[in-house]
């Protein structure tokens, strides 16, 4: 079996403030601590489901997340890096989980929600649909027929999984009671979760259908907030429609913003 874990730092039990999400910012240390320990439970759950599972795990938190000296034996790192769609993701893989991951964007009492840039993005939708990491990537994943069968974050983020993927196992690690403020379960709690909820999803992948958006071809809408510069949209290829909205069509998601 081979898995590819997407990891975020936003989603993390005991993570709940903006100040502690950013290289610079002096609750990034034990932020990172904390995404670590849940990483080694999750990798520790898929391990006693298939001891033989070759695990790839790409740090897609901004500044990084992982402490490469506590990375657990037996699983491969693609170190932090800002990369092109698909990240090394591809058919080879039998399934995508999300780890530490958190709502999208606008979503009430969301923890940490945004969708890619917590300060550039008001929404992005494909093809109409209103997504946020989860979907978009998700449906990466489903364009490969890869299906996404594990989350973890708080109560918003597993439910916005579940309308994509009603099935999804999802380990809730806290309940988002505002933008920086939530409910968490106890560190050691949270990754006792997280390992028996990804030993679950390992033993039942193949129950579970990849998350596809019909196509091609995709259309994608974004909606930058408004001190946003839109050169970077400009030379992604995007076209402008009007102050704050942009579109580009594709007839691969990768090439698209995602």
């Amino acid at each position: 079996m081979k898995i590819y874990i997407l990891t975020d730092l936003e989603g993390v039990s005991g993570v709940a403030r903006w100040d502690q999400t950013g290289a610079d910012t002096p609750g990034y240390p034990q932020a990172v601590r904390l995404m670590t320990e849940e990483l080694r439970a999750c990798i520790e759950g898929i391990q006693q489901t298939d001891p033989q599972a070759e695990i790839w795990v790409w740090d897609a938190h901004g500044c990084g997340s992982i402490d490469f000296e506590r990375f657990p034996r037996g699983a491969k790192l693609i170190n932090n890096m800002r990369l092109k769609p698909p990240s090394f993701l591809d058919s080879s893989f039998d399934a995508l989980f999300f780890l530490g991951q958190h709502a999208k964007a606008g979503t009430l009492n969301g923890n940490l929600a945004h969708s890619y840039s917590s300060r550039n993005i008001e929404y992005i939708k494909i093809n109409g649909l209103e997504l946020g990491e989860f979907g978009c990537r998700a449906a990466l994943a489903g364009s490969y027929g890869v299906p996404t069968v594990f989350i973890s974050g708080d109560d918003k983020a597993i439910a916005e999984a579940r309308e994509l993927v009603p099935n999804i196992y999802g380990a809730q690690v806290k309940i988002g009671l505002g933008p920086q403020v939530a409910l968490h379960l106890a560190p050691e709690d949270a990754r006792d979760l997280i390992r028996q909820v990804a030993a679950e999803a390992t033993a039942h992948i193949h129950e579970i259908e990849p998350f596809v958006i019909p196509g091609p071809p995709y259309k994608q809408e974004i909606k930058i907030w408004a001190r946003t510069d839109p050169v970077d949209y400009l030379l992604r290829g995007f076209q402008q429609i009007d102050a704050r909205t942009f579109i580009k069509e594709a007839d691969r998601l990768e090439d698209l913003l995602i």
